[in-house]
């Protein structure tokens, strides 16, 4: 008597072409791969089957997270370097309401400059090791390790 192969649990998950285009809009809007899941009703599993098994949704999914990830760039250097924007003014002047164009600025934050420069220059900008003052290990370690590699030898 043969035993039949354990049966599969729910509906197998159907791919269509049109789900690339739909996962490359939301990558874009910043979803992960979890929100790919909840959006196409399947789990995160399906979603890296997909990705292996389906080229042109690969393609749009890295595609859509590489565009994500660039803007995302593009709004910390602003932040990094200030920037300025046109905004308006409302104002109640003698009984009437009066619009008023004007330009808006916002500093420079030295957080995001920081973070900018830790992780585009990190040799001069990330977080180091400390030292000791001949830019070696500092000296407590190096005591340690000469007692742990060369005990004092006792007399018996």
């Amino acid at each position: 008597m043969t035993t039949p192969a354990t049966p599969l649990r729910g509906r197998p998950p159907h791919y269509r072409d049109e789900f690339a285009a739909q996962a490359k809009k939301l990558c874009m809007l910043g979803a992960t791969d979890f929100e790919l899941a909840e959006f196409f009703c399947v789990t995160s599993r399906t979603i890296y089957l997909w990705k292996n098994s389906h080229p042109k949704f690969c393609r749009a999914v890295k595609v859509g997270k590489l565009r994500a990830d660039e803007r995302v760039e593009r709004a910390l250097f602003n932040r990094a370097v200030g920037y300025s924007y046109e905004s308006e003014k409302v104002f109640h002047f003698q009984g009437e309401i009066v619009r008023a164009p004007i330009v808006e600025h916002v500093v420079p934050d030295p957080g995001a400059a920081l973070n900018w420069l830790k992780n585009r220059k990190w040799k001069v900008w990330g977080d180091k090791a400390p030292s000791g003052p001949d830019g070696g290990p500092i000296p407590i370690i190096t005591r340690i390790e000469r007692v742990i590699v060369d005990p004092p030898k006792r007399d018996e």
